[in-house]
């Protein structure tokens, strides 16, 4: 709300935190609130932001490195759990992980889609999660049909009687 009264820029979460928390180690709110207390307190001091313009960017893309690598270790850590025998999982992955190179790779791959669509199709991360959730639903879906349709059958062929009390 302040943002908006403010005319900032929108508030988002970044990828980055969760590498971040993996490199640190820190979960703790008091940490939080007192980097981002500092972090507003010296952002109202200009010197400062001089001298951040100061730091040698091969300084800031060996932090980035280890931060984006956090992030795909514990994308891979996540995945360590799914079952890779099954075509579908194997399926989800690689479309998912294919549209959200794609759109990484070129940002100008559905700029041909209406707005309200865009929005959801101009971040790799986005459009990525979005396809895996559909394909998860897809195939769960007709995982369960399948299962419905088997147990249905098999009970015909094996009809078990059944006795009332009465």
């Amino acid at each position: 709300m302040l943002g908006g009264i403010f005319n900032a820029f929108p508030y988002t979460t970044y990828s980055q935190n969760v590498g971040l928390i993996q490199l640190s180690g820190v979960k703790s709110k008091q940490v939080i609130v007192a980097a981002g207390a500092l972090l507003v307190f010296l952002g109202l001091i200009p010197k400062v932001a001089t001298l951040t313009t100061l730091i040698p960017a091969p300084v800031m893309g060996g932090a980035m490195m280890a931060m984006f690598g956090m992030v795909i270790a514990s994308g891979i850590k996540m995945l360590s759990t799914v079952d890779f025998s099954k075509q579908e999982n194997l399926l989800i992955i690689a479309c998912s992980v294919g549209l959200g190179l794609g759109v990484t790779v070129e940002p100008e791959l559905f700029s041909k889609l209406p707005q309200s669509v865009q929005i959801l199709t101009d971040n790799g991360i986005v459009a990525g999660s979005l396809l895996a959730i559909l394909l998860n639903l897809f195939f769960t879906k007709k995982k369960s049909q399948a299962v419905i349709a088997n147990s249905s059958g098999a009970q015909r062929r094996n009809p078990q009687k059944t006795v009332s009390v009465s």
